[in-house]
């Protein structure tokens, strides 16, 4: 049974083993886009891999609130804005100009010249600025067609948003509340989607992508302001072990029962071990690296998908050759991860968080 703690969460106190998770998360899905890629989803090992970006949203609530609950209040909103701004926003424009080279230079195919000049400033201008748009029939409607993981960082904005305005002034009780109405909104998008949740990330799918966020992220919020965790002697390897578990789970007749549940309850729940678990001191290193470079590697993997997409259909390799450059394919996404982190993101950051205070 989970027991509310009676102490208050330390100022200080960081969460290891939940960073670590969320870098885990970020492989997945790295894995999941290059598999999808080649098989459907009835033969894809980590045909749950998009359910990453639940555990994301859900997460980022827990963080939002644990970060800013004590002193948003006492707060400009400006102020908030433009801290989540400089969090966010420079790798949503790294990841669109990486998403630009390879959608004009990609070697193995690609039709840039079948677009009007006009039409891919317009699409760059939307890429940079967050702004649903999703014409590029060639990369399925996205709404995001220079790099697809923007649509998870919109709403992430809109929760962002919603947060400051109101849902930090929420009791416990009312955040329950509408916790429980979003709930019965992930099964609505799960019914409207033919039992799936991997909506959200096209023209086609967009309100799903709202279903998706607001149970998430609330559910992560009332984690936290209900000190929900559960002491235990679970580790880093034995989560991210159950975390993976969500993830390769096979497609079947009952996902629109198994993915549901896992979003309900199964996150929420790892969230609540993560946050509750004993890090041991020789994967804290490790943790650390999985959760500086998860969101870098989120949000510039993905120009390496369109080429990879345009490379199979154009050679089709055969399992041999598709297991080494998915291997080495992630690999090296890591590495420009931890690259993007080091020489550009975070002396961005700081160069901007300097800024803000003068």
């Amino acid at each position: 049974m989970i027991q509310p703690q009676t102490e208050t969460l330390k100022p200080k106190q960081h969460f290891e083993i939940l960073d670590g998770l969320r870098g885990i998360a970020a492989v997945s899905i790295v894995i999941f886009h290059f598999m999808e890629i080649v098989h459907p989803p009835s033969e894809n090992f980590i045909a749950h891999g998009f359910l990453a970006v639940d555990f994301f949203f859900c997460l980022s609530g827990f963080v939002i609130a644990y970060a800013y609950h004590d002193r948003i209040g006492k707060m400009k909103l400006t102020d908030f804005f433009k801290l989540r701004l400089i969090r966010l926003h420079p790798l949503v424009l790294f990841g669109s100009v990486l998403g630009l080279l390879a959608f004009l230079f990609d070697p193995f195919g690609g039709h840039p010249e079948a677009y009007q000049t006009g039409k891919i400033i317009l699409i760059i201008l939307a890429s940079v600025f967050l702004i649903p748009l999703p014409i590029m029939a060639d990369r399925y409607f996205n709404l995001f067609g220079l790099n697809a993981p923007g649509w998870s960082l919109f709403w992430e904005y809109v929760a962002n948003i919603f947060y400051a305005l109101f849902l930090y002034k929420l009791s416990r009780r009312s955040l329950f509340v509408l916790t429980i109405l979003a709930a019965a909104g992930i099964c609505l998008v799960s019914q409207r989607a033919g039992g799936s949740l991997m909506g959200g990330w096209s023209g086609e799918t967009f309100w799903d992508g709202l279903g998706r966020i607001s149970f998430s992220f609330l559910a992560g919020m009332l984690i936290y302001r209900s000190n929900w965790i559960i002491k235990s002697k679970l580790g880093f390897i034995a989560l991210s072990v159950l975390l993976l578990l969500a993830f390769v789970f096979p497609f079947s007749d009952f996902n629109w029962l198994t993915e549901p549940m896992v979003v309900l309850f199964y996150f929420p729940l790892l969230i609540v071990l993560g946050a509750g678990a004993t890090l041991a001191p020789g994967f804290k290193k490790t943790c650390l690296f999985f959760g500086q470079i998860s969101y870098p590697l989120y949000m510039t993997h993905y120009a390496a998908m369109w080429i990879f997409a345009n490379y199979y259909t154009k050679y089709k390799p055969d399992t041999t050759q598709l297991t080494f450059v998915v291997i080495i394919g992630t690999i090296l996404l890591v590495g420009i991860a931890y690259l993007t982190m080091n020489f550009y993101d975070t002396p961005i950051r700081k160069y901007l968080t300097e800024r803000r205070k003068k």
